[in-house]
């Protein structure tokens, strides 16, 4: 992981309906790319998260959270249907959707990962590390998480 610049003040973001906010503090300035397929038919094309120190998520009603495989789980707006984020549940970790909000000028990629279930209908121009799903889940096993 890159040692991104940090947001000095804490952003907000919301979905469409603005049922639900999010607060994230210290939010890293870089964007992570998922290609994978899950992605792929949750988000459009890709997903792209963003992540920070902390988050605080208001309209825990509308929330409706789905486990999409045996390793993570998505979130939603029930009222607007807007995605929301992706938690690794081995970590814990959580990013955000990066559409969620208006994000200042500066930022980039940091990775694009599972690059090999990318459509080859779209490219991404950026350069930024590419990883197969392969590679991802190979090093998250050399990290001690299990898919199981």
């Amino acid at each position: 992981m890159s040692d991104a610049a940090r947001l000095a003040e804490p952003v907000t973001g919301h979905c469409l309906c603005s049922a639900v906010t999010i607060r994230v503090t210290a939010m890293r300035t870089e964007v992570d790319i998922c290609h994978c397929a899950m992605c792929q038919r949750w988000g459009g094309a890709f997903y792209a998260g963003v992540k920070g120190e902390d988050a605080e998520v208001s309209g825990e009603e509308a929330i409706t959270v789905y486990q999409s495989s045996a390793w993570a789980e998505r979130a939603f707006c029930s009222t607007c249907g807007s995605n929301l984020w992706y938690r690794f549940l081995p970590t814990g970790g959580r990013s955000f959707l990066a559409g969620l909000f208006d994000l200042p000028a500066g930022f980039g990629i940091e990775q694009q990962i599972f690059v090999d279930e990318k459509p080859d209908w779209y490219d991404i121009a950026q350069e930024s590390p590419m990883l197969t799903g392969e590679q991802v889940v190979a090093d998250a096993k050399a990290q001690g998480f299990s898919f199981e």
